[in-house]
């Protein structure tokens, strides 16, 4: 199945990797280039593999910058991000904050 199909039944795993990213500001960065995806992964509690998977998924969509080769630094761009046509379905998944809980990602 392609992730575009996937997509559509709302990839959770997607989400909770690309809401990370896009929420994660320079000061938390591991790196000044960004987070590598085995901090990424204890970030979002999911397995390696599937955090690279889905750090993929987002390369392809052109919304995550990497950096290096070994280690990778990911981070998210939010200029191609906002770029994306409104009904693409990663825009869509991505700005769809109905089950996000925002105090995850900052403290007041």
């Amino acid at each position: 199945m392609d992730y575009y199909a996937q997509l559509e039944n709302e990839d959770k795993e997607l989400k909770s990797v690309g809401l990370e990213l896009m929420f994660l500001t320079p000061e938390k960065y591991s790196g000044e280039d960004g987070i590598t995806a085995v901090e990424l992964s204890k970030r979002v509690d999911l397995p390696l593999e599937i955090v690279k998977k889905k750090l993929n998924i987002l390369k392809e969509k052109n919304v995550v910058i990497v950096k290096g080769i070994n280690p990778k630094y990911w981070s998210f761009n939010d200029y191609n991000f906002q770029r994306l046509p409104e009904d693409d379905e990663l825009f869509l998944l991505l700005c769809s904050f109905d089950d996000v809980d925002f105090d995850k990602y900052f403290s007041y």
